[in-house]
């Protein structure tokens, strides 16, 4: 980066921190921007997917008959239809076309069933369904339990097929050139206030939760996003695999490439071996990441031209700090545009600075407060507020609500209050509690502007020998073993110890099975690299890690099978007390833990 980019980064910094937030009176809209676009530069390429290739003024007409049969069906500016499909050009239309009225998108996430599915669409009241024929069986196993009874509550966008709808919905063809719709002219008067989306929480801690999402935080994201992050233009194109009914897919990808004009390629899904040749294929020169999948395509047998590709900017979030370097080398990646956020939340870190193993700079008012591992809950002084740590020291991270970083919350007003704290650091203060920890790292020449690096999620860290362990840096450490494709840890309890006790879940590369596995090595690295309160007790060898629909790792039922042999097949390895490396556990070293006659 030239000191003229740099300089002017850190005016267009400076100046967002004394700006105040967007007038909310403003007319803008994703359909507005599509419309736009339509108009100046209507044959300009919007979409590709597979062999499919569309038009900005295609895709303008495309969301416009979405728009007009809704109307036509009773749906007015406020409603809610939900949007249950998989990721294609019609996913986009139907948002597109549900906000043309100035309705709300209920983004479902394609993998729900059962219970989950039911409440999703029931919690956001939604007046009607927009499904694809990919998920018409889920569907019609739930529906009756939902409110929507008659067939027109249901509408069915056939997925290359010529498959009619199913006798309890209607047909809805987003590319039916014979049907004209104009644009709605409520558009002109969509603004930044406006609810345009709820996007569910993965629901991690109970039933997913809904996320508000405004005009007015789902738009200046979008342009950050472009502007800042990925710095594309029109004649950029975007590859997008990650699921659109999230907000990384939707927000920091697909609206970042429509704010700026840029192409995009949608793939319903990641596949790590055809990314690439995707990525070549498709001439991309930007895309869109969840640090697992980063790692994904690290664990691929190193080749001759991985650097030969056209990508120049990514963006995304989650890029652990330990294939950081690796990465961008390998495959030539000169910008990597690391942020984190939260759908619910009201602010965020953005790396607009490009420096490396960070996610950036603050563009909210933030604190990073002392937390307690071990009785979950934050430190306070006598005066009843919250401390603040040292600088480098993780704390949890605080976001103050404020008129310019506003909390849009939930559509559940008690789950919106559980994320508040109230009289934080003064009394009458706010902020949201983020359930991350968070600390300051040095990034070099910065005109000493703080910068951020993720550490944990509250639950992840935990607390052994005394000791607060975070697990993504055990998990760094492990990842950096030749032999281990993956690693997940979490804490578990061990009966008659105080806190929880390290534990691995890894693959090993080529999915070779655990015999295979020098387990005096693998001893040999973590004792060089982890202090011994860090060193995991147990560890577990899998075929595949659970992972959630965006790539990351899942730990809950990881946690609860822990080291018990009745509850897993896979071969586990402990640390004996006194032993030079990991063994194999067996019933009868099983039985005496559990038993409290191992003192580790």
């Amino acid at each position: 980066m030239s000191i003229v980019n740099f300089i002017e980064d850190l005016t267009m910094l400076a100046k967002s921190a004394l700006s105040k937030s967007p007038d909310p009176t403003t007319v803008c809209s994703l359909p507005l921007v599509v419309q736009q676009h339509a108009s100046s530069t209507p044959n300009a390429i919007a979409l590709l997917c597979d062999a499919k290739i569309i038009s900005w003024q295609e895709l303008n007409d495309n969301a416009n008959r979405v728009a007009a049969l809704l109307k036509k069906e009773g749906i007015s500016k406020g409603d809610c239809v939900s949007l249950f499909m998989q990721n294609r050009m019609e996913f986009v239309a139907c948002v597109l076309g549900i906000h043309k009225l100035g309705a709300i998108a209920g983004l479902i996430n394609t993998n729900l069933g059962n219970q989950q599915l039911t409440h999703c669409i029931s919690l956001i009241n939604s007046k009607k369904c927009i499904f694809g024929e990919e998920l018409t069986e889920p569907l019609n196993e739930i529906r009756h339990t939902l409110e929507l009874k008659h067939a027109n509550d249901y509408l069915y966008v056939n997925d290359g097929t010529n498959n009619p709808a199913p006798e309890w919905a209607i047909d809805l063809n987003p590319s039916d050139s014979t049907t004209k719709a104009a644009n709605p002219a409520i558009v002109d008067s969509l603004t930044l206030s406006d609810k345009a989306l709820y996007i569910f929480t993965s629901g991690t801690t109970g039933l997913p939760k809904a996320a508000v999402i405004s005009n007015m935080r789902f738009l200046p994201i979008a342009a950050m996003s472009a502007d800042k992050l990925l710095r594309i233009n029109p004649s950029d194109r975007v590859y997008n695999c990650l699921p659109l009914y999230h907000g990384t897919g939707l927000t920091i990808g697909l609206a970042a490439a429509f704010h700026a004009g840029a192409s995009t390629v949608i793939k319903r899904k990641l596949s790590v071996s055809a990314f690439w040749d995707d990525i070549r294929h498709y001439q991309c020169t930007s895309f869109v990441y969840i640090g697992e999948f980063i790692r994904y395509l690290m664990s691929r047998p190193a080749k001759d031209n991985d650097a030969d590709n056209p990508v120049r900017t990514i963006v995304g979030n989650g890029l652990r700090p330990d294939i950081w370097q690796a990465f961008k080398k390998r495959f030539d990646i000169p910008r990597i545009g690391e942020f984190y956020a939260a759908s619910e939340g009201n602010g965020g870190f953005a790396n607009v600075l490009n420096k490396d193993c960070t996610v950036g700079l603050g563009v909210a008012p933030v604190k990073l407060a002392e937390y307690d591992i071990v009785k979950d809950q934050l430190v306070i002084d006598s005066n009843g507020h919250c401390i603040e740590v040292k600088e480098g020291q993780a704390g949890l991270l605080l976001i103050e609500i404020t008129k310019d970083s506003t909390y849009e919350g939930y559509t559940s007003d008690s789950a919106s209050k559980k994320k508040v704290v109230q009289n934080a650091f003064a009394t009458g203060d706010q902020y949201f509690n983020s359930g991350d920890l968070m600390k300051t790292v040095e990034v070099g020449f910065a005109f000493g502007q703080k910068h951020y690096q993720f550490v944990d999620r509250v639950g992840d860290t935990f607390r052994w020998k005394s000791e607060n362990v975070s697990t993504n840096e055990v998990a760094e450490c492990l990842n950096n073993y030749h032999e281990i494709q993956f690693a997940n840890i979490y804490g578990v309890q061990i009966p008659n110890t105080d806190g929880r006790a390290g534990m691995a879940a890894i693959v090993l590369n080529d999915n070779k099975p655990a015999q295979t596995l020098d387990l005096q090595a693998l001893t040999d690295h973590i004792k060089s690299n982890l202090p011994s309160y860090a060193r995991p007790i147990f560890i577990r060898v899998l075929e595949n890690l659970p992972t959630t629909t965006t790539h990351k790792l899942q730990k809950n039922d990881l946690r609860e099978h822990a080291f018990h042999l009745d509850k897993v097949d896979d071969m586990i390895f402990v640390t004996k007390p006194g032993e030079p490396c990991y063994s194999r556990l067996d019933n009868e070293f099983y039985n005496q833990i559990m038993q409290g006659k191992v003192a580790f």
